[in-house]
């Protein structure tokens, strides 16, 4: 077994672990002890990376305080024998009822960047998005992440620039467009700045190519992609039951709650406190992802039940790409499985489809947040 840390250990190196560096992870049990791997194995500064948030970090404490806030209702003697994680997702089933969020800056974790989280993603058959700002290269990733393959994309251009951008996407066989709204500048991540730390691809202090574009997106954007795409489109940091009602008047597909894991804007509301609201608004007419400050299967299951058809982890993933790289990713996604099916099986429930808000119920949390919290043996 694999030691799990008490304390913060100060990194080995400055650099993410290389491929050769792996670990043989397939035995490993729980992803707090691939976390544990992470830990001791990232920088310094790569850790403060992934764990970390915007100014007071509120945002990213309220993630996880509103998934803490909410118990379970647990059902018995129901036949659950076959119970299985399966879930239906733009007209597909999927293994899981979660998917690979899109992360950028992923080469401060891993030298190869999203190539080893699309490998795992297509060995494991999760759905992943990868970013417009994926490095070393996304189309690398796009190719070998197959049919996993969705695609996020940012405003780092101009409308021409987008849209040629998302063609590109679809004909490398993405299965979406996501367009990520909620970043219209960059957010102060106060342990980035305290450090004087560029972040991969962007010089501290300033923005990477194009990036001053996204704070002139607008509504006739999503128009001109709707109208020129053949896929999907996808919406990403919805936070509002008005911007949800917008949305669909401009023919979004798929809305995605989001607060960018409490990165961008401080004093947002947990994530999972807003999908009420949203699916209110939404009415049925599109369906729904969320993400933030999810960690372990019964997260999920408590959004699944409040209406959403899949959650995006991304701070998890992050962790199980600098723990272990491809094999990290894919072992979190066997572990993640695995919760999932105890979960089921124990609140009653052989499909997502049958869990719904009279399985859940709101409580007092027992622990302080934190980004980790929910693993209190690391």
């Amino acid at each position: 077994m694999w030691p799990l840390c008490k304390t913060r250990p100060v990194a080995r190196t400055a650099e993410p672990m290389t491929h050769k560096d792996t670990p043989d992870v397939a035995d490993l049990e729980t992803t707090t002890e691939l976390l544990a791997l992470a830990r001791t194995g990232l920088s310094e500064a790569a850790w403060d990376f992934i764990v970390g948030g915007a100014e007071t970090e509120t945002t990213l404490l309220r993630n996880r305080r509103s998934l803490d806030a909410i118990a379970f209702r647990p059902r018995v003697l129901r036949d659950v024998e076959g119970a299985e994680p399966r879930a239906s997702f733009l007209g597909a089933e999927q293994r899981l009822p979660a998917l690979l969020a899109p992360l950028a800056s992923m080469t401060d974790i891993h030298p190869d960047g999203a190539l080893p989280v699309a490998r795992a993603a297509a060995r494991f058959g999760c759905p992943v998005m990868l970013s417009s700002v994926s490095e070393p290269d996304y189309e690398a990733a796009a190719r070998a992440a197959g049919e996993q393959f969705h695609f996020q994309l940012y405003a780092d251009g101009d409308e021409s620039w987008v849209l040629d951008t998302a063609k590109k996407a679809v004909d490398l066989g993405c299965r979406s467009v996501c367009v990520t709204v909620d970043v219209p500048t960059f957010g102060r991540r106060e342990r980035h700045l305290h450090r004087r730390q560029a972040i991969a691809g962007r010089p501290f202090g300033g923005l990477r190519r194009g990036e001053a574009n996204r704070g002139r997106a607008h509504w006739s954007l999503i128009d001109r992609l709707k109208s020129r795409l053949d896929v999907p489109l996808i919406v990403k940091g919805i936070q509002t039951a008005e911007d949800a009602a917008l949305a669909l008047e401009h023919g979004v597909d798929v809305i995605y709650v989001s607060n960018h894991g409490g990165r961008q804007l401080d004093h947002c509301v947990g994530a999972i406190d807003v999908l009420p609201e949203v699916l209110l608004a939404v009415r049925g007419k599109a369906e729904v992802i969320v993400d933030g400050g999810f960690m372990r299967g019964t997260d999920i299951l408590k959004a699944v039940a409040r209406g959403a058809a899949m959650v995006g982890l991304g701070r998890l993933q992050a962790l199980a790409l600098g723990a272990a790289g491809e094999e990290g990713v894919y072992r979190m996604l066997e572990i993640v499985e695995q919760e999932l099916r105890v979960t089921m099986k124990l609140l009653g429930a052989n499909r997502c489809e049958e869990l719904d808000g009279t399985f859940l119920q709101p409580v007092a949390p027992v622990t302080p947040p934190g980004p980790l919290s929910a693993f209190p043996l690391l």
